[in-house]
């Protein structure tokens, strides 16, 4: 992941938010090979601020019954 509008050291300081950033850097912005932690995604799912139609998409992978 290249950014470099952010100061992620400062980031780094809170593991909580660090981890919010990564995620939503990685599927706005693209992978760049690196998977997607499950658990992660469902720990912040409510938190993360993505496109609309990328978290419909997610959620009907992470939750096909829903």
């Amino acid at each position: 992941m290249y950014n470099w509008s952010v100061d992620t050291e400062r980031l780094k300081k809170n593991p909580d938010k660090y981890q919010r950033f990564i995620l939503e850097q990685q599927i706005n912005f693209g992978l760049n090979g690196i998977k997607l932690s499950r658990t992660d995604l469902e720990k912040h799912w409510h938190t993360i601020e993505i496109d609309p139609q990328k978290r419909t998409f997610l959620k009907k992978l992470l939750w096909p019954q829903s």
